[in-house]
């Protein structure tokens, strides 16, 4: 996100507590580094002469997955549910105009329909997804003409990233294709799941940022594309196709619940200069030729 956005002539600073710093898979971005100020610090720590002059705040800086989540649910509630409602506050008390929330799918849950939109009823499975739910609700309350709140529910991120993560299903799947050549499910692959690349999250908060206010506030969008849903097995089938000599086996239908067909047709029709590029086929070329 950070060279998109000084690509864009913005300004940027970053704020993470740098626990990962050095945790670089490659660094041929790291050029960009030099050219956004850093800020390392708690999130829940930060105060609001922290955030004095700036025009907008993206935050995406929380426990970032359901099993650290669940580890120790109170930290998780006080850093994703406290921590990101109270940056929120502090933001508007700075003078902030705009407040965009990674917020996630995930909150879906166990769908009760075949397919789900911003309009249907939330179901969190997890500490996570909870502590995202509840952030959406609490934050909606202060966005006012001065003040342009924006919650974007990413699909499930994947890509390549100097930093990237592999607790995440295709990234996670692409990983055992390059290494072990053999992709065994514990499951029997049926659970949908949408996806989507990092540079497309990238570019829809790159959008946000600049679009009307009048569009954007208090407003949620399902980040994604309509095409980019597929069961877990179809993610497994088309990774082996990719990663040549990569065999799949499939388990049993016991284990993980959650299953959620997104409809992404809000973001496509109504964030201007918005739409997803990258596909899973791509996207799985992508991480084995960075391999």
């Amino acid at each position: 996100l950070v060279p998109l956005l000084l690509a864009d002539g913005h300004e940027v600073t970053g704020l993470d507590t740098g626990f990962y710093r050095d945790g670089w898979l490659f660094s041929e971005q790291a050029t960009y580094t030099a050219s956004a100020r850093q800020l390392n610090k708690d999130l829940r720590k930060v105060t609001a002469q922290d955030l004095e002059g700036y025009d907008g705040v993206v935050h995406l800086a929380e426990l970032s997955n359901d099993p650290l989540g669940q580890n120790n649910p109170q930290v998780t509630f006080e850093i994703n549910h406290q921590g990101s409602v109270r940056l929120a506050q502090l933001a508007k008390q700075a003078g902030v105009k705009r407040f965009v929330y990674a917020s996630s799918c995930s909150v879906y849950g166990q769908a009760a329909t075949e397919w789900v939109d911003e309009t249907s009823p939330v179901n969190p499975q997890t500490a996570y997804a909870h502590c995202k739910a509840n952030v959406e609700r609490d934050v909606t309350p202060l966005a006012n003409k001065d003040f342009t709140v924006t919650f974007l529910r990413n699909a499930t991120a994947y890509g390549a990233s100097p930093r990237i993560r592999f607790d995440i299903v295709l990234n996670d799947l692409c990983a055992l294709a390059w290494t072990r050549k053999l992709i065994a499910m514990t499951s029997d692959g049926t659970p949908w799941r949408p996806i989507v690349h990092i540079e497309d999250i990238c570019r829809a908060i790159r959008c946000t940022l600049v679009a009307p206010s009048d569009v954007v506030n208090a407003q949620v969008f399902n980040v994604g594309a309509d095409s980019e849903n597929y069961r877990i097995r179809e993610l497994a089938e088309i990774v082996a196709a990719v990663f040549e000599g990569c065999q799949v086996t499939i388990g049993s239908s016991a284990g993980d619940n959650r299953s959620y067909r997104v409809s992404f047709k809000k973001i496509t029709a109504g964030l201007p200069g918005f739409r997803c590029e990258w596909t899973v086929k791509r996207g799985a070329e992508q991480l084995r030729d960075l391999f």
